[in-house]
C-alpha cells in the first residue's frame, strides 16, 4: 500500500514556482512512518523562535551556504532538530516549493522513515514531535479556513485540529498536496469549500 502511494510522489512533478526575484531558500523534509497505517511526522515549534515560534511544522530550516542542496539541508535540519538520522530516510521526491510569508522559498521533500524512531527533540526549536495519521487528512477534517490572498490569487487554506495541535498555513497546504497526490482526494484550494463562510 506504502509503496503504491510513494510510486506516485516518486513520478510527481512539482509546480513550478514563477517567482520574479531570487528568495532565500529552505526546504523541509515530510516524513512518513513505513508502516500499515502510515503516519506524517510533524513538529511544534518552540514559542520563543523570532519566526513561526509555536506553530506546527515538518522538520526543516534555512539552506547553509555549505549545503550542497536542498534535499541535504532537509535532512541538516532533520536531525538538529529531532534527532532524526539521515540514514534513516529514504527520500522519495520533492512536493511543489511555496513562498512563506518572511519570503522564503520552502521546498518540501517526501521521505519515509521507519516507525520506531526515537525523537530528541532540540529543546531550543522544538517544542513537541508528534505524529498523524495519512488517513486523518484523507476526508479534509478542517476545522477552519483561511483565505489568503497570494500572487494574484485567492488561496483557501485548511486548517486542521489533532488533538492539541493545530495544522495550518504552509503545512497545511503542503500536506494538501500531499493527500491529494496519494489519495486522489481532489482538495481544491483555490475554491472556497461549502463550510467556507465570507466574512
Amino acid at each position: 500500500m506504502l509503496d503504491e502511494l510513494l510510486h506516485r510522489v516518486s513520478n510527481h512533478t512539482p509546480q513550478d514556482l514563477q517567482a520574479d526575484r531570487r528568495f532565500p531558500e529552505a526546504a523541509v523534509l515530510v516524513p512518513i512512518t513505513r508502516s500499515d497505517e502510515p503516519e506524517l511526522v510533524l513538529t511544534l515549534r518552540a514559542s520563543g523562535l523570532s519566526t513561526h515560534g509555536g506553530e506546527v511544522a515538518f522538520p526543516g530550516g534555512r539552506r547553509d551556504p555549505e549545503d550542497p542542496d536542498l534535499i541535504f539541508t532537509a535532512l541538516r535540519e532533520a536531525e538538529e532538530e529531532i534527532g532524526l538520522p539521515p540514514g534513516l530516510v529514504e527520500v522519495i521526491g520533492p512536493l511543489s516549493p511555496l513562498i512563506s510569508l518572511h519570503g522564503i522559498k520552502v521546498t518540501p521533500y517526501v521521505g519515509v522513515i521507519p516507525d520506531y524512531v526515537e525523537y530528541q527533540a532540540n529543546d531550543a526549536e522544538i517544542a513537541a514531535v508528534f505524529s498523524v495519521p495519512l488517513e486523518f487528512f484523507r476526508k479534509d477534517p478542517r476545522e477552519h479556513t483561511h483565505r489568503i490572498d497570494y500572487q494574484g490569487r485567492s488561496w483557501y487554506v485548511p486548517s486542521y485540529r489533532f488533538g492539541e495541535y493545530k495544522i495550518w498555513g504552509l503545512t497545511a497546504i503542503m500536506i494538501v498536496e500531499l493527500v491529494n497526490l496519494l489519495y486522489d482526494a481532489d482538495i481544491d484550494l483555490h475554491t472556497p469549500p461549502k463550510s467556507y463562510i465570507n466574512t
